[in-house]
């Protein structure tokens, strides 16, 4: 019995604990920033593949290719820390009307090009050391951290401003913020047309300006609860 009324008088107590609670008046809003900026790098990661119908005879020779195409880029002065080796494959090919095996080796490296002026000269090298895919082309910005962080500044910012526009016909005021979450997208841009560059060694005649840096977006999206006063 004892026990009974116990647990009884637990939950009166706990009945009238949350009915004493109000609940907090608040708004829930999301604000966005941008930072534009010309980027001063860029990310290329350009391949060679090599075909042929014995494993280590293809292999052997992108092996070879790969080695003059380090060393032009150790020669270019780019820093050992600024290019890496991304993939290395060797794949076996199945003819079904010949009835035998073809192979394929690939092997990517990711440079970072910290002088976007040398950008023609380093591909034309390349070119001439045999690399026959650019896979990808990423602009970039050497202060993204700072960048990043700005972007973030002006997400808060443009949160806060749309609270106080819907709550300034309520007679009241925005007060603290109570819970902030960061929404924001690392975005991964689709990865160009993977150019065919024989043909590009071939021509005589190539073009001397080929990089338009632009401009690069960087955004920061944010999702505020502020308590209303």
């Amino acid at each position: 019995m004892k026990k009974a009324l116990l647990i009884l008088s637990l939950l009166l107590m706990t009945s009238l604990h949350a009915q004493e609670q109000k609940p907090v008046p608040m708004i829930n809003v999301a604000g966005e920033g941008k930072v534009k900026t010309v980027p001063d790098q860029v990310s290329i990661t350009i391949s060679i593949e090599t075909k042929g119908s014995k494993a280590e005879e293809v292999k052997r020779e992108n092996d070879k290719k790969m080695d003059g195409i380090l060393k032009f880029i150790k020669k270019s002065n780019i820093p050992s820390e600024d290019f890496q080796t991304q993939r290395i494959a060797l794949n076996p090919n199945y003819d079904y009307e010949k009835k035998k095996y073809n192979y394929s080796a690939v092997q990517s490296v990711r440079i970072l090009l910290k002088d976007l002026t040398k950008y023609d000269t380093l591909m034309e090298g390349l070119v001439n050391e045999g690399i026959n895919r650019i896979d990808s082309v990423e602009f970039m910005s050497s202060k993204m951290l700072q960048l990043q962080s700005e972007a973030r500044k002006l997400a808060m910012k443009d949160a806060k401003a749309k609270a106080e526009d819907y709550v300034s016909v309520l007679g009241q005021k925005v007060g603290k913020a109570i819970l902030i979450s960061d929404t924001s997208q690392t975005y991964f841009p689709p990865p160009p047309r993977v150019y065919a560059m024989k043909a590009m060694a071939a021509d005589e005649a190539l073009p001397r300006e080929t990089l338009a840096a632009g401009e690069i977006e960087i955004t920061a999206n944010v999702s505020v609860s502020f308590v209303l006063d």
